[in-house]
């Protein structure tokens, strides 16, 4: 009994922990019951694209993303650490959300949306906390915590808009607010605030001194609001310009920083990596949309996935292994198995892009759908293989 409790006290002892577990989770589970419907295996209470696109940024991205912020936030704002029936109690309402969201699925819309429900109140108590860190911190210059407020802001509105998607179901209304919806809660919520935390942290993990452009992350905000104006009135061309814009300056600014790329060690390149997949993934998407206006077709949302994984599952693989590490008693060093896991996240980037380029072209190889999302979930079990037993019971003393 005592080493049982010993276990769950650790297993709490530390924020990251268990939202880092249930996010790892989720990032299996719901991309299989998503693999499982894509293929008419089972059917769900929603939609499959709003399934894959809710469970993917409200279950997989904000639990990570929660882990890392509920770690870091205060130290950025020079604040006390958040108290653990604090954020105890906001993972157990996010637990009993998505245990509920997932049964409901199966078996009732009206408990899927009392689950979304919970989902979005625990969402709103940690918005509330990051405010509270935020007003109440002793740091003097707050425009990075700033911007992460903001994309925390819109991530509410996202996550609102969504289950008023699912509401009107019963009062016979279309809103038309899907797209809407899908580019909030992307660009503005998730994609942002991930480049929002990066260009903050990733120089600072990497000792890179150099001055940044005083309106870097305003004009990138500004641009990303373009980006879905454009995006919810389907003006292709428009989107294309953006995406230029926004890969050239995001590139401009990065470079100026003067990041050792080629000589910092693989815990830290993997950042720089991800980092410079933001602009590389804005060209690749002015690339993709030019092709489908050319070639008269559609690259399957190819563009999406080169950020959701290019850069947001590279950035957040690399945040959590340096997290998971240092706070749990281990060097902040990346072995060779870590090393060869980075690797992958860019071999399941290329594997997607193979399957948008198959529905482009009707290549008729479906099986690359298979493999795609099989190697989605393989990524994470091999993460949780390295850093589950850290998270839960601490590294083990040698």
């Amino acid at each position: 009994m005592t080493s049982t409790n010993n276990n769950q006290n650790y297993f709490l002892s530390q924020p990251h922990q268990p939202f880092f577990i249930l996010g790892i989770i989720n990032a299996i589970i719901m991309m299989l019951v998503f693999g499982l419907s894509y293929k008419g295996i089972v059917t769900l209470n929603m939609s499959i694209s709003n399934f894959h696109i809710y469970s993917v940024l409200f279950l997989v991205f904000t639990n990570l993303f929660t882990g890392f912020l509920f770690t870091t936030f205060p130290r950025f704002c020079q604040a006390d650490s958040i108290d653990k029936n604090y954020y105890t109690t906001v993972f157990y309402i996010n637990l009993v959300g998505t245990i509920s969201l997932t049964i409901a699925l199966f078996i009732s819309h009206i408990l899927l949306m009392l689950s979304m429900l919970s989902l979005f109140v625990a969402q709103v108590l940690i918005v509330i906390k990051l405010y509270t860190i935020y007003k109440n911190g002793f740091m003097q210059d707050k425009q990075d915590a700033y911007w992460i407020l903001i994309a925390q802001y819109f991530g509410l509105l996202g996550h609102f808009l969504f289950i008023l998607i699912e509401l009107t179901s019963y009062i016979n209304i279309d809103l038309n607010i899907q797209v809407f919806a899908t580019s909030v809660s992307f660009y503005i919520y998730i994609i942002f605030l991930a480049f929002s935390v990066g260009q903050r942290m990733i120089p600072f993990f990497s000792n890179s001194y150099e001055p940044k452009s005083v309106n870097f992350v305003k004009y990138v905000f500004i641009l990303f609001i373009l980006k879905i104006l454009f995006i919810i009135n389907d003006i292709k061309i428009a989107q294309i310009f953006i995406d230029l814009v926004l890969s050239g300056y995001l590139l401009k600014e990065f470079i100026s920083w003067k990041l050792p790329m080629f000589s910092s060690p693989a815990i830290l390149w993997v950042l720089h990596l991800a980092l410079f997949w933001l602009p590389v993934s804005f060209l690749l998407s002015a690339i993709s949309l030019s092709a489908e206006i050319l070639f008269d077709t559609s690259l399957y949302f190819l563009n999406t996935h080169l950020l959701a994984i290019g850069f947001l599952t590279t950035v957040l693989i690399g945040f959590g292994t340096r997290v998971a590490m240092g706070h749990g008693g281990l060097a902040p060093h990346a072995d060779r198995y870590m090393i060869s896991l980075f690797w992958f996240v860019q071999v399941v980037v290329v594997l997607r892009a193979l399957f948008s380029f198959n529905i482009a072209f009707a290549w008729d190889m479906n099986f690359l759908f298979d493999i795609s999302f099989t190697a989605w979930i393989v990524l994470f079990v091999l993460w949780a293989y390295k850093f589950g037993g850290v998270l839960i019971f601490g590294a083990k003393k040698k």
